[in-house]
């Protein structure tokens, strides 16, 4: 799976670029401010109509344009695709593969699959648990097409709920549409309890390995996926998930009113990261937190490899610039296989690169 090459109009700085890339290293340099992380982000976005940065696809368009183009050329599959994204102020946007209109971001599923590892994720143990969320969701959306679709609908939903919670007392007849809401949450809370589950059952396959490689086997790390406290058992099938959501729901309906809060559903779920036992987010020290974040993206980036057969493509955004030496030659090392984009400073020099090619960034330009 690789990025043969990118065109981008109006994306964020980028007025125009066309590039095509090595199959191997691609070393994206330049000066701070200049677009080497809109450029990441573009890549990312192909894979899954998703920013790590940006809530709103506006927020992409450059200033003062009304729209913005990506697109992408894709050996994946062993075919060729090319991906389209037209996005537009205000307007929503449209997807395309090879020509096709996509109904919904879900069908990008597993045609370019992309690990983006960017400075803020070497706090993704220290930080709430909406960081260890967003991680989750970014990876199995690319995996699972239906946990995309169920993922937007249970926002979609979540969000209508939270209207209905805080303006009842003003409008009391909203409260006639609160079961329904409740039921078309729990059944799409219970699709993503089901995914987030096996895809941490997977992760425990693959981090304590690599944590332990890491740490010269002094260090044990430990994953725990955290629900909704009525779930026994997160890796049951869906349908016999919803009745201990609905149970939950019930347990809770008068605290939600009085709060005027949804307190019940998945979107409090949490990731612990444990090492030797204990939590890592309490007493772990900064080398070990960033060792264990490290180790969560490495292993995401071999469960997509196992899954699909192919690395998928790996995105490091000034990342190994925040490491000491010992942790950047272990993720040099461990990243041999598959095409990885990585970007730095113009007076950075990375040791350890073989092969690729470099680019240079200046002011939203391919110099």
């Amino acid at each position: 799976m690789r990025l043969k090459g990118l065109e981008l109009d109006f994306f964020r700085n980028y007025t125009h670029l066309e590039a095509s890339f090595d199959p191997r290293v691609n070393l994206i340099y330049g000066d701070n401010a200049q677009g080497k992380t809109n450029l990441l982000e573009a890549i990312a976005y192909l894979s899954s109509a998703r920013s790590h940065r940006a809530r709103y696809d506006k927020e992409l368009i450059m200033m003062g344009v009304d729209s913005a183009f990506l697109k992408g050329e894709i050996e994946s599959r062993e075919r060729d695709f090319t991906l389209e994204a037209k996005l537009f102020r205000g307007k929503g946007r449209q997807l395309y593969s090879n020509g096709v209109r996509l109904k919904t971001a879900g069908e990008l599923s597993g045609i370019l699959n992309t690990v983006l590892f960017c400075p803020e994720d070497l706090y993704l143990i220290r930080e709430g648990g909406a960081a260890r969320r967003k991680f989750l969701d970014s990876a199995i959306c690319q995996l699972r097409p239906r946990y995309a679709a169920a993922l937007a609908e249970y926002n979609r939903l979540y969000e209508h709920k939270t209207r209905i919670l805080r303006d009842w007392p003003e409008n009391p007849s909203l409260l006639q549409t609160l079961d329904d809401f409740n039921l078309r949450m729990a059944q799409t809370g219970a699709i993503l309890i089901h995914y987030r589950a096996h895809f941490v059952k997977r992760l425990r396959e693959h981090a304590p390995a690599i944590h332990a490689d890491f740490s010269g086997g002094r260090e044990e790390l430990g994953l725990q996926y955290q629900t909704v406290s009525t779930v026994g058992d997160p890796l049951k099938a869906p349908r016999e998930l919803l009745p201990m959501l609905l149970d939950h729901q019930e347990h809770h309906r008068q605290a939600e009113l009085d709060s005027r809060q949804c307190l019940s559903g998945p979107h409090k779920d949490d990731v612990v990261v444990e090492i030797g036992g204990l939590s890592a987010k309490t007493y772990g020290s900064q080398g070990q937190t960033r060792t264990a974040a490290l180790s969560l993206k490495l292993a995401q980036r071999e469960i997509f490899q196992e899954e699909t057969g192919q690395w998928p493509v790996l995105l490091l955004d000034d990342v190994l610039s925040e490491l000491d030496a010992r942790r950047q030659a272990f993720v040099l090392n461990r990243i041999r296989g598959g095409q990885v984009f990585i970007t730095c400073c113009e007076e950075e020099k990375l040791e350890g690169l073989e092969g690729g090619r470099a680019f240079h960034i200046q002011g939203g330009k391919l110099i």
